[in-house]
Formats: structure tokens, C-alpha cells, sequence
């Protein structure tokens, strides 16, 4: 019988690898186990990094994870370049340009300012422009805008970038393999067991991070509940013209005739579109959502129908009944960090150490535990009843 390792991680997203390296950190060893590393949702995403733009009046206990993420988020990105052989945070996708988010009529203008009324409750820096004032700000805008709202703090990143930086700081810690359940011993998770292999991989603590695919694994809890479901959508990638890189100055995000859509500019001539949201369990590209994007997306920004297409992408991101991912122990050498829905490069940063928290026994502040509970979807879960336990590895 091999050594035990001390932790592994299935799943080899954002959320997996994120979290890996942070428990790297603190001296563990970690193995990661996915059979196609950042192939999923991560690659997919836009990566923008809005806990500002995307706050909503009824997630109450989403907010206050979005802020604190975004604000560790240079920190998390400057460790991960020192890991990966970078010399700065740009050169893992890291970039620090700022956001407006624009109105495509009158409707959607009284839209926004429903949203600023949150935002300064919320003491969020925001500042409204009249069209006028955000075409100053953004030459690129189109003549339909009639009006937006500059916000400094929210930032971009490329998460094709950072996952590729986490995949080499990790090494050979990622292995391309599929878990399909758990190995119990005397009542706790002991390790794991691989698709194809009888004899387990032994751990001192499995963190299940596989998004859709931790209600899956086998031998979970049978008293615990991860309802995950699958919500489908189309992400656009444009390569700017020559001479017209990067495409906007800012990240435009917008509401046209209520429905949200994004313009991301790299710093490279890349441009992503986005993103549409289905939950009809159709896993490829829909045309409708590429016709949409392309429409709404060329509303705001008229300049995108002079890119080439260059990838049309579809990915289901994990989403929880309330939006709010599922963070902690379920048993003694189990935990989970899955559900993330459409928030999961934002809050990467965050989920690393609440995921890295709940492996260690590191309590968390009580109303963040409340709000990533991962017992409060079962039937009889309770906050009370499965609080983080506090014994060191």
C-alpha cells in the first residue's frame, strides 16, 4: 500500500486548481484528478470580474462573497503568476480595465437606475453618465446607447490564461483521470477510487470541486443533498481588426430590450461575447444564442460585426438553487466547493481559501458559513448540526 496523499481535489476547473494551490500553500499535498483539466465552464467563461455590475436585490448573501473576492483577487492572481514562472499578473490574463455598463433604451436605462439605487446602498462606487458622457468615456459605443454607468473596481481576466498558469504551477500534482467514488474506511472518506481501477487512492481528505459532476461520485452522504443543475449558454470569441486592438476601452456590459450581454476587449485582439442562459439540457451551440449575442452585443458596440468569429462555445455552468455555491465538510474527510453558476472565475479567488478552510477545519466567519452551508439544501440539514470541524490535518 502507497503513501497516503494528504489531500485530493476532484475537479480541475478554476475552482479545483484554485483551491489546490492554496492547500499547497499551506504545506499540504495535494493531488488533483480530472480527466480534462479547465475544459469545462472555465473555459468557457468571459472572466469578468464584477462584483459591482452583477449585485441583484434578492441574493443577499451573494454580495458580500462577490466584493470580498474581488477584492483578494490581484493578490490570488499575483501568487499564481510567482508560481507559474510569470513575471506579473498580466501575463496570467490580469487585467485591471475598467467598466461600463450601458443602457440600450429608455427601459433599460430605468433598469440601471433601479441597480445604482442597490449599488449605493451597498456604498458600491458607481458614477451615472449621461450618452453623451459615455461616449466621451467609450468612442466605441453605438448611437442606440442612451445612457450608462461607470464602474472603476470591476476588472477582467482571461481564465484560459490563468487556468493554463495554475496547470503548470501545479505540475505533475494534476492527474487526467476520472473519479467515480469514494473510499470509506471506519465511517470517514479515505481516498478515492478511479474509473477503471479496483484499488483506491488513499487521502487523508477529498475535496469533491467537479462542479455538475460531484452529485455524481459515488458513496456520497445518502442524508446529503447537492442539487446542481446545469445551466447552458453561448460565449462568442472575435478577433479584432488590425490597428483596432484592443476593440473598447472598457469592458461593456449592457441591458438591450432586458437582456444582458458583454463585450470583453483583451489586451490581445481577442473580443468575447456573452453569454446567453438556457436550461434546456441542449449541450451544443444553439444558433439562436449566436444570433442574439451577435445582435445585442453589435447594439452596444457596432464595431464587433468588423471581427472574424473565431470559436462559438457552449458550457453548463453549476448552478445551486440560490445561486450561492456549496462550500464546506459534509464528513469527517470529505468536503465539497461546487456551485458556482455564472460566478465561478470571480469567485475563484475566495472559494480557494473557503475551500482550502473547510479541508484544514479553518472556521469560517459565521455568516459566510450560513451562506455557502452545504447542508442547507437537505432535508435535514442544519447549520447548527454540521458546523466546520476544527481538527488540523
Amino acid at each position: 500500500m502507497g503513501q497516503p496523499e494528504q489531500v485530493i481535489i476532484v475537479g480541475g476547473g478554476i475552482i479545483g486548481l484554485g483551491t489546490a494551490l492554496e492547500l499547497r500553500r499551506r504545506g499540504l499535498r495535494v493531488r488533483v484528478y480530472d480527466p480534462e483539466p479547465a475544459s469545462g465552464a472555465s473555459r468557457a467563461a468571459a472572466g469578468m470580474l464584477a462584483p459591482v455590475a452583477e449585485v441583484v436585490w434578492d441574493q443577499p448573501g451573494l454580495y458580500p462573497l462577490m466584493v470580498e473576492s474581488g477584492r483578494i483577487y490581484p493578490e490570488f492572481v499575483e501568487a499564481i503568476a510567482g508560481e507559474s514562472g510569470a513575471t506579473d499578473p498580466a501575463e496570467v490574463g490580469y487585467l485591471p480595465m475598467e467598466t461600463l455598463v450601458c443602457a440600450g433604451d429608455a427601459a433599460d436605462r430605468r433598469t440601471l437606475a433601479e441597480l445604482m439605487e442597490l449599488q449605493h446602498e451597498l456604498d458600491m462606487e458607481v458614477s451615472l453618465l449621461s450618452a453623451r458622457e459615455a461616449r466621451r468615456r467609450e468612442p466605441e459605443l453605438g448611437p442606440g446607447v442612451v445612457g450608462a454607468v461607470h464602474i472603476p473596481g470591476d476588472h477582467q481576466v482571461n481564465p484560459r490564461r490563468l487556468t493554463a498558469a495554475m496547470l503548470r504551477a501545479l505540475g505533475e500534482d494534476v492527474h487526467r483521470a476520472r473519479v467515480r467514488g469514494l473510499h470509506w474506511e471506519e465511517g470517514r472518506v479515505a481516498g478515492v477510487f478511479l474509473k477503471g481501477e479496483e484499488a483506491p487512492v488513499r487521502a487523508d481528505h477529498v475535496l469533491l470541486a467537479a462542479g455538475l459532476g460531484c452529485a455524481g461520485i459515488e458513496g456520497l452522504p445518502s442524508e446529503l443533498s447537492l442539487p446542481v443543475r446545469p445551466v447552458f449558454g453561448e460565449v462568442l470569441r472575435l478577433r479584432a481588426p488590425e490597428g483596432r486592438v484592443p476593440l473598447a476601452r472598457h469592458v461593456i456590459r449592457g441591458i438591450v430590450r432586458g437582456r444582458p450581454v458583454y463585450v470583453v476587449p483583451r489586451s490581445d485582439e481577442e473580443v468575447v461575447l456573452g453569454a446567453t442562459t438556457r436550461e434546456d439540457e441542449r449541450e451544443g451551440v444553439v444558433v439562436e444564442g449566436v444570433y442574439q449575442l451577435l445582435r445585442d452585443a453589435s447594439r452596444l458596440v457596432p464595431a464587433v460585426l468588423d471581427c472574424e468569429l473565431t470559436e462559438a462555445i457552449a458550457r453548463a455552468r453549476p448552478g445551486s438553487p440560490d445561486d450561492v455555491p456549496m462550500i464546506g465538510r459534509v464528513a469527517e474527510g470529505l468536503s465539497v466547493s461546487t456551485g458556482y453558476f455564472r460566478h465561478g472565475i470571480l469567485l475563484a479567488a475566495l472559494g480557494a481559501r473557503l475551500g482550502a478552510n473547510a479541508v484544514c477545519g479553518t472556521p469560517m466567519p459565521e455568516n459566510t458559513a450560513r451562506a455557502v452551508d452545504p447542508w442547507r439544501f437537505s432535508e435535514h440539514g442544519a447549520y447548527a448540526d454540521h458546523t466546520q470541524q476544527n481538527t488540523q490535518l
